[in-house]
């Protein structure tokens, strides 16, 4: 099946590292399975005969001595294969388990910017976690249900063949006849158990969205809204999972009907060739051994089944996220990165996101090594396209943009984006400390380089302040902080990287004036020598600039110093004179 096809794809290459310690485990489990489901019940079969067909005094003898050394060997083999494979079985699981968990974050982390823009990070962490869950519960299905019901079945069909063809054939066409039946019911069910897969993972992006904007809810008052909106998803969700419980319900119905006509055929055909003296007492306690042995693990069988193809169903969802492929991807052979002086050319660039209008066309410009740019313009000029194609969140349509001579769709994206240091807007901080918010943007800074650019971002006075100091948690995405703290913390993250390319997304919108002052003095100083581009709402911040360009429609329509453009009393100006605050209307 395509299904499985997927994930056995994914699963496989993480399992056959412990190669070995999964043949141990298959060995061990598969040595227990046959001795307590095959050869225990048939030398207890030989001592029943044996003890039927002596007189009195002769029990004990010394076969019968044998068959229960035997017996007792046999317990003693299923404890040890028992507890070996158990260790064994453990030991594989949580290495393999370790190794999903891996290819999982590194699977979709890889996907494109576009692609977390689309998904609600709830319903990824949702998924993320049934992938691995539903590969833990699979493979003890597999060994402790799919491995025992086989080998039972292997020699039971042996056993039984031997003592008596016809109890084989009749055992045989019911079992192929239960087989299909149970499938064809089980492909339906499995239907409905993606459904159900899709409406968890629903609740759980629901759940997110809701918790990480509270404030918003809060400040709206929107809590009934939320709240009918929520029970919406959640009596959907409880139809589906609903509608996949009755299905498992009429599977388990037939499982009962099915396997009560073969104990009760079978029975009756046991007795039946006894009367005749076809069979031994012996024979007829065995195979009724092994059906009320059978029925229990073909019962468990089907519900396995059910299980089985459930937690395929969810783990579908995650490769369905492997399979796809991002929109931004890294070259086959990329080349090694020059980027050192931060020379940037958008050559003829033409560029447009799916189903919707171009946003530049023909576009063209160049900007010196350690030129600092300003970026202004209305919003839907284009302004947070002209760095995302810098930073190659997005590629363009056509032409190129290069950087030091070098096409930036040549080189890897981290080799790309780690010679821009990139401040944006809206401070997203990890939560963790501050040391290791601020470190982030250089892994091995010491923790002199840490306070030196704290002090620059003037943010190294109010976390000396804090109980923990830079060992402080900030909070999921900072939320501990102020607007100002977290945009500051972000400034010093982004100083510490010391990039070629310095991008400023309006990183000083949620600063006070004295602050902001202090910070652009420490952004002059940070800016010596670095291309600079600076998307500016608040004109003042960009004041100092070499050169200011006014973005409208994806074109340049004006660009100079600040005194020029205010001389040329054009659209510049006009946002001058009309701001309101200091920021663009």
């Amino acid at each position: 099946m395509p299904l499985f096809k997927g994930i056995f794809k994914y699963v496989w290459p993480q399992m056959r590292k412990y190669k070995k310690m999964l043949v141990l485990v298959f060995i061990n489990f598969t040595i227990a399975f046959s001795i307590s489901s095959t050869f225990r019940p048939y030398f207890f079969k030989q001592l029943i005969d044996t003890i039927s067909n002596n007189p009195i005094h002769s029990v004990v003898s010394k076969k019968v001595l044998l068959l229960v050394f035997l017996i007792i060997g046999f317990n003693l083999v299923i404890f040890f294969t028992r507890r070996i494979g158990k260790f064994l079985h453990l030991e594989f699981e949580i290495n393999v388990t370790r190794e999903l968990r891996k290819l999982s974050f590194e699977k979709i982390i890889a996907q494109s910017q576009t692609f977390f823009a689309n998904t609600f990070s709830g319903s990824l962490v949702t998924k993320s976690r049934r992938f691995v869950g539903g590969f833990e519960i699979m493979f003890d299905i597999v060994i402790f249900n799919f491995l025992s019901v086989f080998v039972s079945l292997v020699g039971i069909f042996i056993v039984v063949t031997s003592e008596s063809p016809l109890l084989s054939l009749i055992f045989s066409v019911w079992l192929i006849f239960y087989i299909l039946l149970v499938l064809f019911f089980i492909k339906k069910k499995m239907a409905l158990d993606m459904m159900e897969a899709k409406s968890d993972s629903r609740i759980g992006g629901r759940l997110a969205d809701v918790f990480g904007n509270i404030l918003a809810l809060k400040i709206f008052s929107a809590q009934n809204d939320e709240r009918r909106s929520f029970h919406k998803v959640a009596d959907e969700a409880a139809q589906i999972s609903k509608d996949a419980w009755f299905m498992g319900g009429k599977i388990e119905i037939l499982q009962g009907i099915l396997i009560f006509g073969l104990q009760s055929f079978v029975l009756y055909v046991l007795i039946r060739l006894w009367i005749v003296d076809r069979i031994t007492t012996g024979t007829v306690v065995l195979v009724q051994m092994y059906i009320v042995m059978l029925s229990d693990q073909i019962w468990d069988f089907g519900n396995s089944l059910t299980r089985f193809m459930k937690h395929a169903a969810d783990m579908k969802e995650v490769v369905d996220i492997f399979e796809t492929i991002p929109d931004i991807q890294d070259p086959i052979n990329p080349e090694e990165s020059k980027i050192t002086k931060g020379s940037i050319v958008f050559n003829n660039v033409a560029f447009k996101y799916k189903n919707s209008q171009e946003v530049f066309k023909n576009f063209n410009l160049d900007i010196k090594p350690g030129e600092r740019i300003g970026l202004v313009g209305h919003s839907g000029a284009g302004k947070s396209t002209f760095t995302n194609l810098i930073l190659r969140f997005a590629d363009v349509s056509e032409g190129s943009i290069t950087i030091d001579g070098q096409d930036v769709r040549n080189v890897t994206q981290d080799d790309l984006r780690s010679a821009i240091s990139y401040v944006p807007q809206e401070s997203i901080l990890f939560h963790r400390s501050i040391r290791e918010n601020i470190a982030y943007g250089k892994p091995d800074a010491t923790e002199e380089e840490i306070i030196a650019v704290a002090k620059k971002a003037h943010s190294h006075e109010f976390i000396s302040k804090l109980q923990y100091g830079y060992d402080t948690l900030v909070g999921e995405r900072g939320v501990k902080l102020s607007g100002g703290e977290r945009q500051r913390v972000a400034i010093a993250r982004a100083m510490i990287k010391d990039a070629p390319i310095l991008i400023l997304d309006e990183a000083t919108s949620s600063l006070d004036s004295i602050s902001e002052q202090y910070i652009q003095d420490a952004f002059n100083e940070l800016m010596k020598g670095k291309t600079t581009i600076v998307i500016a709402h608040r004109l003042s911040t960009i004041q100092k600039m070499d050169r200011i360009l006014v973005l409208e429609d994806g074109e340049i329509v004006e660009q100079g110093t600040h005194a020029e453009l205010l001389k040329k009393d054009g659209g510049y100006a006009d946002l001058w004179n009309h701001q309101v605050g200091g920021f663009i209307e």
